[in-house]
């Protein structure tokens, strides 16, 4: 039995959608399609498909082993690759999970100038805030923004995450800046809602504490960007990452706020991947070029520092 035939084999039939399908892709008999599913799910002791006379679906098990059969597929092209060219180039696939609001607005243009230095590179971009399982939905990588609780996987560090209080200067004109955690209670709040404590904001004290602190949530949504639009047209304070914010920032449209022996929780953004995972060059390559955009000092943070009230 030739394993990455049957593979590939396997991989074809589900891409195609039927062994006849396959087969013309493949130039080659049905009957080797066939036979080539049939050694592979005796050798795994499985079914690997629900066959009816009409269509062929995948088993639960048959969507798991299609993820892996891509991937390790993936990685012996690009060996190979690798190997027979003295340059290296990159190709194969990728697929990448990246937070919604982060990845469209950092990621994203980012992983285009990858692509620019690496167009043999294809990609699969998932922008979404849920919580993935990267080996099961077969992901090479992922994107996250806070304290990772998954031991299971590798994590490097891309960049500095940084929280801003601000407001609009037509809010601060009619309601006063907060210059306390105390003045907080008295100001219209716009709270994001996918949190925990969703009442409370966080703070950081000067020897290193994290206090929460009671809020009056005039406006609560589950989009950053809706609040930092909310924040702008002066419906209150908003405490949200500065990535979010920088631009109407840098224009003057909101003022950060500090507040009196209270500083302002930091996070970072890291890139993931399972221990068990083979970190294969493109993965590697596209990591490096992130964390070299985005280290030390992010973009996103040079028009903050010197602009608090």
């Amino acid at each position: 039995m030739d394993r990455f035939e049957n593979m590939g084999s396997f991989v074809r039939v589900v891409e195609a959608g039927s062994i006849s399908g396959a087969a013309d892709s493949a130039g080659v008999a049905k009957s080797v399609v066939s036979r080539r599913l049939k050694e592979l799910e005796d050798h795994l002791g499985v079914e690997l498909f629900h066959r009816t006379t009409r269509r062929m679906n995948l088993t639960q098990t048959g969507r798991a082993y299609y993820q892996q059969c891509v991937r390790i597929l993936a990685d012996v092209m690009e060996a190979e690759s690798a190997t027979s060219q003295a340059h290296g180039t990159l190709r194969g696939h990728l697929k990448i999970a990246l937070p919604s609001t982060f990845g469209l607005m950092h990621m994203g243009p980012a992983i285009g100038d990858f692509l620019l230095e690496h167009p043999e590179i294809d990609l699969e971009l998932d922008f979404n805030d849920r919580v993935i399982d990267l080996m099961q939905e077969g992901f090479d990588l992922a994107i996250r923004i806070g304290k990772l609780e998954d031991s299971s996987l590798i994590a490097r560090r891309l960049a500095p995450i940084k929280f801003i209080l601000c407001a609009a200067p037509s809010y601060l004109e009619l309601f006063g800046t907060p210059k306390t955690v105390t003045d907080l209670k008295k100001h219209r709040c716009l709270m994001y809602s996918l949190v925990h404590d969703g009442e409370c904001w966080a703070f950081q004290t000067v020897d290193g504490k994290i206090e929460k602190i009671k809020i009056r949530p005039y406006l609560k949504a589950s989009s950053g960007e809706f609040l930092r639009s909310a924040a702008v047209k002066g419906l209150g304070l908003t405490l949200q990452p500065s990535f979010i914010a920088h631009k109407e920032i840098a224009q003057g449209c909101l003022v950060p706020l500090q507040l009196e022996g209270y500083g302002l929780l930091e996070s970072n953004a890291y890139a993931i991947y399972p221990h068990t995972r083979h970190l294969s060059q493109r993965v590697r390559a596209l990591v490096d070029f992130l964390i070299d955009r985005f280290n030390d000092i992010p973009y996103w943070d040079s028009c903050v520092a010197n602009n608090k009230r």
